[in-house]
């Protein structure tokens, strides 16, 4: 059954290959190869597989934000959940072991269990959940997740499976779309070539909430996909164009890291900005990666190579997108 939605730009509707006879199958599409001269990132870690027996530590802890809203934290992507009268949303779903944990910690706030689930983007610590849930909630993102998910993909140096039918999303958009729920418009928001190829920020408008997927990593150097179409001074520009839109006391959920503010989100995107252009300075007199890493950046961003980017990781993936 295809879900409407109102406020719908680009809306397409996908039936999962297990309904048979409902409906065509959508065709994938490969992912585009990384560009000559985009250098490869070998820092973060690869996704937890389901039989990894870390996961069994992991505690779900639950930060109330605003009114009915509230994130997740546990390993991965931090989980946006929208609980009132009309149900559950959930933005990002972290690992499938993670599953029973992230349900268990939904029902405790006795709304009941998802009826969608937002992926901000492909990665699978965002979308590794999808499987188990999937089969319970409608899974709603950026078409460009649905075409990555569906394919095998390359990251890192790992080669991705396709994700099961069950897990991929059902609901998909090119530029914007809406949920009317618990009181307020839900919007999702696609932010083209920042983080990924198929990035949304998810704007709660009556709470006064957004959750900005990975284009912000609180605190953090980020971690930029280019071979998924990522791109360090795209994203620059995305993160900016929210700030613009937001409120003074809009809370601000990141991809990873603490609950941050627009304070929070200035100072990254100040970081951003600064940090970029040292190395374009750098790249355009000349000098080398090696020189560039060398040199590093100001002491007053030491702190932000803290993460699982740092400075060099970060110098990295700057030098290699500039053209």
């Amino acid at each position: 059954m295809c879900i409407a939605l109102i406020m719908v730009s680009g809306l397409a509707c996908q039936r999962s290959e297990d309904s048979a006879g409902e409906g065509t199958k959508a065709t994938p599409a490969r992912a585009t190869p990384p560009a000559p001269g985009q250098a490869r990132v070998e820092t973060t870690k690869s996704p937890a597989k389901p039989g990894d027996d870390k996961m069994d530590a992991v505690v779900i802890k639950t930060i109330p934000v605003a009114d009915h809203i509230y994130m997740l934290e546990g390993r991965g992507g931090n989980i946006g959940v929208s609980a009132g009268e009309d149900g559950v949303v959930l933005v990002d779903d972290q690992f499938a072991p993670l599953a029973p944990k992230i349900l268990a910690a939904v029902k405790a706030l006795g709304k009941g269990e998802p009826k969608y689930v937002i992926n901000t983007h492909w990665h699978g610590d965002h979308t590794g959940g999808n499987p188990e849930l999937g089969p319970r909630a409608a899974i709603i993102a950026q078409e460009n997740v649905r075409k990555r998910l569906s394919t095998r993909q390359e990251l890192r140096g790992e080669t991705i499976e396709p994700l099961p039918a069950a897990g991929l999303p059902v609901v998909t958009y090119q530029q914007t779309v809406s949920l009317h729920m618990n009181g307020e418009e839900i919007r999702l928001v696609h932010f083209p070539h920042g983080h990924t190829d198929g990035d949304s920020v998810i704007f709660f408008t009556g709470a006064n909430v957004v959750h900005m997927g990975d284009h912000f990593f609180n605190g953090r150097f980020p971690f930029i996909d280019t071979s998924s179409g990522g791109d360090p001074v795209q994203f620059t520009a995305n993160v900016k164009a929210v700030i613009d839109q937001i409120k003074d006391d809009t809370k601000v959920i990141p991809g990873h890291g603490p609950l941050g503010s627009k304070a929070d989100l200035v100072a990254f995107h100040q970081m951003l900005t600064e940090t970029i252009g040292i190395v374009k300075a750098a790249r355009k007199a000349h000098k080398s990666l090696d020189q560039v890493k060398k040199a590093g950046f100001p002491d007053k961003f030491a702190s932000w190579g803290s993460g699982f980017i740092t400075a060099d990781a970060w110098i990295e993936t700057i030098y290699g997108s500039l053209k």
